[in-house]
């Protein structure tokens, strides 16, 4: 078997591994024996693909296998990576092992929890391997799908609400997305050709501008609602309130990720005439998410609330980045995705920490926890100091490329929204620091003084999200000769 097709394999059998367990003690360990593998599988390929490069491979994507399995519509199982996509295999890997760590403990159907999260796993791996867009889509609802279960279940809150609102909005953009792509479909068959899926070959074909200015705003919402697009971003927050911990991590560390991706791989790289067409429409809209998110967040009280408002500034920027066109702001982008799945799974990590120990997050009711858990304390400031764009950690690599790529446009327009863009940090790091200030400083609540410290699997879980923030941010040229092989072939069609 291939070595891409194993990372949607290993996730279904450990599932069937799993639907056998019946202690607790069996499941989680079921869980994370299957993602030690993947994870395994993930340094393997990052190896294989550098020295496949360094052997002067120059194929746009690597390592592909082409089956056709839905022989009627040529839909193919048709795979491959490129630089992009082995780092998102990495990112998912690691955050759903730390997923599996902080619900080390989890009572409550612990099986079926570990079942539905390994299930959205496999979706997404699925998703970032996909070639065609049939495959594709299939992987993606098979990532979405399951949030669902896992709000309503095993959320918090007005979860069934949550969930559903989720659902619904997600499965609107689907059906958007899904228009879009019969339309690129049944298009692709002028001048006497088979219809195709395949995302290469339709590269090829090069679709008439007429047909992508109809198709690119559908397929661009279709994405963009997952990724925390702007007015399409509100299932997000309630989604993030209601979420388990594991969930939240997984969410917005790694499902919103699949909005820009999606947008870099298959909707800009397909119709660049029509991105150029609809640049600064959807600019307006990424923009007024970079700020809105910003603005929001600093007006929250509630600890999960003011996290996925940041994250939807943050993706807001992947989009600013992506609309830019240009290498350095797609270098950004594709960094910031990196950064910011990193960031916000540790954020969220450590936010059902300390609700799991106080039963609280409103931070108007809580000081001085920096003395009573003191390990939570510090990785929350180090959370806080790189999301915030603290040279040394991720965050800050990340935005000087999404920032300077903004800056490299001549139109002054652009340089315009650059500033609104630019001027979001100034706001975190309010937020940031006052959320800081608040919580973690002052005065020790007498209620809150004989709390356990972090247990060992808190502490692995937060140490494995730490260390990736600061080597994206202290060896962020390691990590952008992946992104730039990837940038350099996909943004071709756009400025030439």
């Amino acid at each position: 078997m291939d070595i891409l097709s194993l990372f949607v394999v290993v996730p279904v059998l450990t599932v069937i591994a799993l639907v056998f367990t019946k202690k607790l003690e069996q499941a989680r360990l079921v869980a994370l024996i299957g993602m030690l593998i993947e994870l395994a599988m993930s340094v393997n390929l990052i190896n294989k693909y550098m020295n496949a490069r360094k052997a002067g491979d120059k194929a746009i994507m690597l390592f592909q296998r082409d089956i056709p399995w839905f022989e009627q519509f040529n839909a193919h199982y048709h795979i491959g990576v490129d630089g992009v996509s082995v780092l998102m295999i990495l990112l998912t890997t690691l955050i759903v092992i730390a997923g599996i760590f902080v619900s080390w403990k989890i009572n409550y159907l612990p099986k079926e929890f570990f079942i539905f999260l390994i299930v959205l796993a496999s979706g997404v791996y699925g998703f970032f391997i996909s070639l065609d867009l049939f495959t594709m889509f299939v992987f993606y609802e098979i990532a979405v799908i399951p949030m669902y279960l896992l709000i309503g279940i095993w959320g918090s809150g007005p979860r069934e609400y949550a969930a559903m609102k989720l659902t619904l909005m997600l499965m609107g953009a689907s059906a958007l997305l899904l228009v879009a792509l019969l339309g690129i479909y049944f298009y692709s068959a002028t001048n006497g050709m088979e219809p195709t899926f395949d995302l290469l070959e339709l590269a090829n074909r090069k679709m008439d501008f007429a047909a992508q200015k109809i198709f690119y705003p559908l397929a661009f919402i279709g994405f963009g609602a997952i990724g925390a697009l702007f007015p399409f971003h509100t299932w997000s927050p309630d989604g993030h309130a209601s979420a388990p911990t594991a969930v939240s991590m997984l969410h917005a560390g790694v499902l919103m990720k699949l909005g820009g991706y999606g947008i870099f791989r298959f909707v800009m790289y397909l119709m660049p005439e029509a991105a150029l067409f609809w640049q600064d429409f959807f600019l307006i809209l990424a923009v007024t998410g970079v700020t809105y998110g910003a603005l929001a967040a600093i007006q929250q009280t509630d600890l999960k609330y003011i996290n996925a408002y940041s994250s939807v500034s943050h993706l807001g920027l992947v989009l600013f980045a992506l609309l830019m066109i240009n290498k350095t702001a797609w270098n950004g982008a594709m960094l910031q995705s990196l950064s910011h799945g990193f960031i916000t799974a540790l954020f969220f990590a450590l936010i059902g920490m300390i609700y799991g120990r106080t039963h609280v997050r409103d931070i108007t009711k809580m000081t001085g926890m920096m003395r009573i858990v003191p390990m939570l304390g510090v990785a929350y400031v180090i959370a806080a100091l790189a999301n915030l764009g603290l040279p040394g950690f991720s965050g800050f690599v990340a935005e000087m490329n999404i920032f300077v790529g903004g800056f490299l446009n001549t139109d002054l327009y652009k340089q315009a929204l650059t500033v609104l863009a630019v001027s979001s940090i100034v706001v975190t790091a309010v937020y940031m620091l006052r959320l800081v200030g608040r919580m973690l400083f002052g005065p020790t609540t007498k209620i809150y003084t004989n709390l356990p410290h972090a247990f060992w699997y808190e502490k692995v879980a937060i140490g494995i999200l730490v260390v990736f923030i600061t080597l994206i941010g202290t060896l962020p040229f390691w990590w952008l000769q992946f992104i730039q092989d990837s940038v350099n072939n996909f943004i071709k069609p756009l400025v030439h």
